[in-house]
């Protein structure tokens, strides 16, 4: 192994008072969603909102003085940025940072205001990372890898260390995996400490990189994903052999399973998760038969969410929830119609917020109309009710998420 217990144990001494030891603390209300007894590391509490401070200052104290008067360099989709410039900045070292153009806004804007130069270079990783080696090479800097990288890993490690300090008997700790640095020390710390502890790591189902890299599997890898800080196509070298040794499993979650998890840390934690940081959680969902009744570590990774996401995520939630809900009225076009419809829904207790009048629709007669109607329902079975009362009066309402016809 190219990473040690006594290397992560060194790591956490020279982060002493350097960054945050944050929280690990009982999650009731995502225990009795899951069926597991859960337990949340909150990583998004550190200065640049993930665990990526650890091993950006444990690699950055290890340069010596000349490399550090040169400056250092980085890639990444946005957390290792800004951690990599927040320390480079509290020890005076000039800082590159090369990031996607398709970094959320909300990393980028944060990784300049640490007072780092920042370049936008391609979609993914893989681009991003070969124009930060060439400006490295043109420029002699020192390149600061993400994740593969011994100090990085060890730094990164240190999250196993507290949370098995705070909660010791933990049964399962649920890593989220992009290049693998977070698992790989993570891995190392915890089974030093308890051997029989499980490490169980996540990846988004469209970046399956180190479960294809490990397993010999060939599922396609690329798309727009909620966990874009886990979008990684490469694996570490450095991080393989660890996780291969150490890892016996990993899941996949989709986008769905990411959205929900996000919600759930918003709605019954009051915490901020990106998608990545809810991976762990997203897992849970996914496959609560591997959790059930057993003691649950989850590392929320980061908090860097684009706030229009976010608000996205939350309407998107309360429609799958049918709390709110988008129905399509077939009418006849005369005076008073949409009163009645007001009428019906006032009586049912539905909240309008939106309607929408067509005229034009070629399926509906010249004489008719249709309006889609949002509305916001107390739950399911109360959205039903507005349906059934509506089909009653006979608009032929049909739910349009669902193209499906009631009445």
């Amino acid at each position: 192994m190219t990473v040690s217990l006594a290397d992560v144990e060194a790591a956490r001494e020279i982060l002493a008072g350097q960054i945050l030891a944050t929280p690990t603390l009982p999650a009731p209300r995502l225990s009795a969603l899951t069926g597991a007894e859960v337990f949340v590391k909150y990583e998004n509490l550190q200065v640049t909102g993930s665990f990526k401070d650890r091993g950006a200052y444990v690699k950055l104290v290890a340069l010596d003085r000349d490399a550090r008067r040169r400056g250092v360099i980085a890639m990444s989709a946005g957390n290792h940025a800004q951690a990599v410039a927040h320390h480079a900045q509290r020890l005076g070292v000039p800082a590159t940072i090369v990031m996607p153009a398709t970094t959320p806004y909300v990393k980028v804007a944060s990784t300049k205001a640490f007072g780092a130069r920042v370049v936008l270079e391609g979609d993914t990783l893989t681009e991003a990372q070969a124009r930060a080696e060439a400006i490295a090479a043109a420029e002699t800097l020192s390149f600061v890898h993400p994740y593969d990288d011994p100090h990085v890993i060890a730094g990164q490690g240190t999250v196993a260390l507290e949370m098995l300090e705070a909660v010791p008997d933990l049964d399962i700790l649920v890593v989220p995996i992009g290049g693998g640095g977070l698992i790989a020390g993570n891995a190392v710390a915890a089974r030093g400490v308890k051997p029989d502890i499980e490490i169980l790591g996540v990846e988004a189902a469209l970046y399956p990189s180190m479960r294809n890299a490990i397993t010999g599997e060939t599922r396609p890898i690329g798309g727009p994903t909620l966990a874009e800080g886990i979008a990684v196509k490469n694996v570490g070298a450095l991080t393989r052999p660890i996780i291969e040794a150490s890892v016996p499993e990993i899941l996949l979650v989709d986008e769905g399973d990411l959205e929900r998890a996000v919600n759930a840390h918003l709605t019954l934690q009051k915490t901020m998760a990106e998608g990545a940081g809810a991976a762990g959680l997203a897992a849970m969902l996914a496959k609560p038969e591997k959790f059930r009744g057993k003691k649950v570590g989850l590392i929320l990774c980061g908090g860097n969410i684009d706030p229009r996401i976010l608000a996205s995520i939350v309407v998107r939630e309360l429609e799958r929830e049918s709390r709110i809900v988008s129905i399509r009225l077939t009418i006849p076009d005369r005076p008073g119609v949409l009163g009645s419809i007001a009428t019906v829904l006032g009586a049912q207790g539905a909240n309008i917020l939106e309607v929408e009048h067509h005229r034009l629709f070629l399926d509906v007669p010249a004489k008719g109309a249709t309006v889609d109607v949002t509305i916001e329902a107390r739950d399911r079975a109360h959205g039903q009710e507005i349906v059934e009362a509506l089909a009653a009066r006979g608009f032929r309402p049909m739910r349009i998420e669902a193209t499906k016809a009631y009445g």
